[in-house]
């Protein structure tokens, strides 16, 4: 390894109960980074089994840490908490811009428009 490839990388240390949710999220960072499209059913099945281990799982800082590792199952998180959290993990200038790019969509729809 390169030692600006080592500076790049980070060790996470995750309880048993994190192992699976974590190979699953480091293979969602991947089909994310590919050019090419993944298969949308294969997609969708691998977002399903990361939604079903999110639900089980409680916030607890070694969740939380997995989460900051993985970005794509961190919004997937976001999104199964967002009726309680809302944009709890998304960096809030990005809240922000969804929520006005909400109001505006609101308001446009309660034009007409």
């Amino acid at each position: 390894m390169l030692p600006s490839q080592a500076s790049a990388q980070r060790v996470l240390y995750l309880p048993p109960q994190l192992h699976g949710l974590a190979a699953l999220a480091s293979l969602l960072e991947r089909l994310e980074r590919e050019s090419a499209q993944p298969d949308p059913s294969q997609y969708r099945l691998l977002v399903q089994r990361i939604r079903d281990e999110l639900e089980r799982q409680s916030m607890d800082p070694a969740l939380d840490g997995l989460l900051a590792a993985f970005p794509a199952t961190a919004e997937i998180y976001e999104n199964l908490r967002y009726d309680c959290a809302g944009l709890c993990r998304t960096p809030l200038e990005r809240s922000v811009g969804s929520e006005r790019q909400a109001r505006e969509l609101l308001r446009r729809v309660a034009r007409g428009s």
